[in-house]
């Protein structure tokens, strides 16, 4: 057994300011991409034998608590640095608050997959370099970082003692071309079985293989149809509404401000999964190079460009921000979408730039028109009687390596901003940004439609009070919005602009 590893973390004042997010400069020409995809007693959750803490947090003078905690220095053990040293320079680097940055750069994936697969998930060479990186730093100095280090259980894995176990799981993603199915496959999945002695088998496969749209995931998930899925908030959203508050489109102004609203929602979302579904939270994938865009053959620089447009969507809070642009939203599921913008069924299709680039949809239009900013994420959970029957052992193991996945996950998302954009015009597309007139527009959506629809659709003021706390007080202080009840409105409430306190526009 490991010696318990006890790190302590003193916060101290940040010497230098935090980098704001935006696309790098260095251009990265383009790769090929894949073709579309076609359509027995309970076990209690493990803890570790010996139970360790990555970084315990000293209390910090009042001095320091004027200081941006997320931009705070860190204090770590011999051993995690020690760890931290061993695995810099590619798959499982990670940062510890030192400044060393470099530790991140180097091969997107292992060398069994950077033929197939890293020039996807990296740059053209199949590396995440330091420009990226750097421009990205605020993901690797916030809370949420050093919590997946603490989850990850780095310097004391949970020791494998189960034997003879014969456990398979079948994960479905939204498309097996998508970055994130794709890191799964190259990283969490052959991690899991190495770590379990190959007991554990993870099978991942598709919506369009199972025939799927999207929207009844949660539903098939909480009736043990699917045993663990990818779920997309946008895509549940009408069943469960509360899982769709992450994706309020058109209120994030910058890549920064939505990771730490979701970061800062994170234990609420969990609640809902694990409490509504029955679910075993497993890992979140992170989404970057997924600002929105509008795939057309017209160019949409002003309002009137948008008139009676007919637009794929992929939820109604995205239906409601299209809809207020002057388009026609209309759902369709992600893997119909080619075709139809093919032969004229749609006008336009939204969706990120790295997604619209894995079904190649620069081959069925001209421009890419934008941008509604998002660093967006979907969770992956685990059916909760499929979960019970898992030993605990293994059950930590699970959850360790879905922390590293996403700390590997946060890694990769650097390029991913930089080659969403760039490859998608090297394929041909020609980049088009909303004129001053429809970025307005596109603020006022969120705010004017956007949010206010997703209430109602929350029930909201009969119910949903709970949720709309979490909207005021860990979402509205980012982005200067408040929900107030108010008689005086017919809907009940009215929303008012407040200071903003919280992230990089804090006042």
């Amino acid at each position: 057994m490991r010696t318990t590893v006890v790190l302590s973390f003193a916060i101290v004042l940040m010497m230098a300011l935090l980098v704001a997010c935006g696309e790098s400069a260095t251009p990265v020409p383009p790769t090929s991409t894949p073709a579309p995809t076609a359509a027995p007693t309970e076990v209690p959750t493990a803890a570790p034998t010996e139970a360790p803490t990555a970084m315990m947090e000293e209390e910090p003078t009042e001095a320091m608590m004027e200081e941006d905690g997320d931009a705070m220095m860190w204090e770590v053990s011999d051993e995690l640095k020690a760890y931290a040293a061993e695995h810099a320079g590619g798959p499982g680097a990670i940062y510890i608050g030192d400044g060393n940055f470099a530790a991140l750069v180097g091969p997107s994936v292992y060398p069994e997959f950077m033929e197939l697969d890293g020039t996807d998930l990296g740059d053209d060479d199949g590396q995440v370099p330091l420009s990226a990186i750097e421009d990205v730093k605020w993901v690797f100095e916030s809370d949420y970082y050093r919590q997946l280090i603490e989850k990850a259980n780095l310097t004391n894995p949970t020791q494998l003692t189960s034997s003879g176990e014969d456990i398979e799981l079948q994960h479905t993603c939204i498309n097996s071309q998508l970055l994130w199915c794709k890191h799964q496959k190259t990283y969490f999945v052959p991690n899991v079985e190495g770590r379990t002695e190959n007991q554990v088998t993870i099978n991942v496969t598709s919506f369009p293989e199972l025939g799927l749209a999207g929207t009844d995931t949660a539903t098939l998930l909480a009736d043990g149809t699917l045993s663990m899925t990818e779920i997309y908030g946008g895509y549940v959203g009408g069943e469960f509404p509360t899982l769709a508050v992450q994706y309020i489109w058109g209120l994030w102004p910058d890549h920064e401000t939505h990771y730490k609203v979701l970061t800062n929602i994170a234990p609420d979302l969990d609640r809902v999964y694990e409490e509504e579904l029955g679910a075993q939270v497993l890992m979140r994938n992170w989404i970057a190079g997924d600002d929105q865009f509008f795939f057309s053959d017209k160019r949409l620089e002003n309002p009137e460009d948008f008139v009676g447009l007919k637009t794929r969507s992929h939820s109604a809070e995205l239906s409601d921000w299209i809809n207020h642009m002057g388009a026609a939203a209309q759902f369709m599921a992600f893997a119909e979408v080619y075709t139809a913008l093919e032969r004229g069924i749609l006008d336009a299709g939204v969706t990120g730039a790295n997604p619209g680039l894995s079904q190649r949809w620069y081959e069925v239009t001209t421009y890419m028109n934008g941008r509604l900013y998002s660093f967006n994420s979907t969770t992956n959970v685990v059916n909760g009687d499929v979960w019970a029957e898992i030993p605990a052992d293994i059950q930590q193991i699970l959850l360790e390596e879905g922390a590293k996945q996403e700390l590997e996950a946060l890694r990769l998302t650097a390029i991913h901003n930089v080659t969403g954009i760039t490859r998608n015009i090297e394929a041909g597309l020609e980049l088009v940004e909303f004129g001053p007139e429809a970025q307005a527009l596109s603020k006022r959506a969120g705010a004017e439609s956007v949010l206010p629809n997703w209430l109602q659709r929350l029930g909201y003021p009969d119910k949903g009070q709970d949720v709309v706390d979490v909207f005021n007080n860990k979402i509205g202080t980012f982005v200067g919005l408040r929900v107030d009840l108010d008689d005086s409105d017919e809907r009940g409430f009215i929303v008012v602009d407040v200071p903003i306190t919280e992230g990089p526009h804090a006042q």
